[in-house]
C-alpha cells in the first residue's frame, strides 16, 4: 500500500513539473513576441522621428512677408502647425510665375512662334539650383511643396505660361524630388475673394494642369482653389461691395482682395495641413 502511495505521489510531482515547465514556455514564448514586436516596430517609430526639410516653391500669395505688414503668405506660417522635427524652407517669390520662378531672368520678354516666351538660356535661378544641391539641398525623405498659376495666367512675357508648358515645367520639378527620394506635392493656385452675389467663386486657372501633373507623376494634389473657396463660404465674405480693408474681410485679406494678412496666411496654412491630413500622407505624423 505504501508503495502505491508512493508511485501516486511521484506521478503527480512528474505531472506538475511538466506543467510547470510548459507554462514558463509559453510565458517566455509570450514574452519574446512582445520583444519582438517592440524591435518590429522600434524602427518605424525611429523613422518617425527623424528630421525632414519641407521646400515651398511658388509666388506672393505663399512667400515669405517682406518690411510691410502686408502681403503675408501663407508659406511663413506652415512651419508653426508641424513639430521640431520639421523645417520649413520658404524659397517662394512674389510675381513669378513657374517660369521665371525656375529661369528668373533668362526668360525673355518675348514670344516664340509656339505662343511661349523666349529662354535666353537655359540655366536655372540660384533658388531652383540650390535645391537641388546635392549636398545641401532636397535630400530623401524631404517633401517640395509646388503651388503656381497665378501669375502664370499673365498675357505677356516674361510671365505668361501656356497650358502645355505649364504641364512640362511642374513636372520637371516633381522629377527632379523624385530623382532625390523627396516626396512632391502639387497644389492648385488659392483663390482670390471674388463674390458672385452671395457666393464666393473661383477665380484662378491651371487647376487642370495641376491635377494632369500630378496624375503623370504619382503626386498628390491639393486642390488649394477648392478648399479656399469652401473656406471664404463658410467665413461668409460674400456679398462685398468691395471694401477689402474693414470687417472679416480686411481682417483675411490685405486690400487687394488678393492677398493675405497674418491671419487669412495662417487659416490657408492650416487649409494645406488639413489636406495633408485628411490624404493621410507620411509628413502628417509630424504635425501637432
Amino acid at each position: 500500500m505504501k508503495n502505491l502511495r508512493t508511485l501516486i505521489t511521484t506521478a503527480l510531482l512528474i505531472a506538475l513539473s511538466t506543467f510547470g515547465v510548459s507554462a514558463a514556455s509559453a510565458a517566455d514564448g509570450a514574452a519574446a513576441d512582445c520583444v519582438g514586436a517592440s524591435r518590429t516596430e522600434a524602427p518605424s517609430a525611429r523613422a518617425a522621428a527623424a528630421p525632414v526639410t519641407v521646400w515651398l516653391a511658388g509666388d506672393s500669395t505663399m512667400a515669405d512677408p517682406g518690411a510691410a505688414r502686408c502681403p503675408v503668405g501663407w508659406g511663413s506660417q506652415f512651419d508653426a502647425l508641424f513639430n521640431s522635427d520639421v523645417t520649413v524652407k520658404n524659397q517662394a517669390v512674389g510675381g513669378r510665375s513657374i517660369q521665371t520662378w525656375l529661369y528668373e531672368s533668362n526668360v525673355s520678354p518675348t514670344k516664340g512662334s509656339d505662343g511661349e516666351c523666349r529662354l535666353t538660356s537655359n540655366t536655372y535661378s540660384s533658388r531652383w539650383q540650390a535645391m537641388l544641391n546635392a549636398s545641401t539641398g532636397m535630400k530623401a525623405g524631404d517633401y517640395l511643396f509646388i503651388q503656381f498659376g497665378i501669375n502664370d495666367s499673365s498675357s505677356t512675357c516674361p510671365r505668361h505660361v501656356g497650358s502645355a508648358r505649364y504641364r512640362q515645367l511642374m513636372t520637371t520639378m516633381v522629377q527632379a524630388a523624385l530623382a532625390r527620394g523627396a516626396h512632391p506635392v502639387l497644389l492648385t493656385p488659392v483663390a482670390a475673394i471674388t463674390c458672385s452675389g452671395g457666393t464666393a467663386t473661383k477665380n484662378r486657372g491651371f487647376v487642370t494642369e495641376t491635377f494632369a501633373a500630378g496624375a503623370a507623376t504619382g503626386a498628390p494634389v491639393i486642390d488649394l482653389q477648392t478648399l479656399s473657396v469652401s473656406l471664404y463660404n463658410s467665413l461668409r465674405f460674400c456679398p462685398n461691395n468691395g471694401d477689402y480693408e474693414s470687417g472679416p474681410v480686411g481682417a483675411f485679406f490685405c486690400n487687394d482682395h488678393t492677398h493675405f494678412e497674418t491671419y487669412g496666411a495662417q487659416r490657408i496654412a492650416g487649409l494645406v495641413t488639413g489636406d495633408v491630413r485628411r490624404q493621410n500622407l507620411p509628413l502628417a505624423a509630424y504635425l501637432k
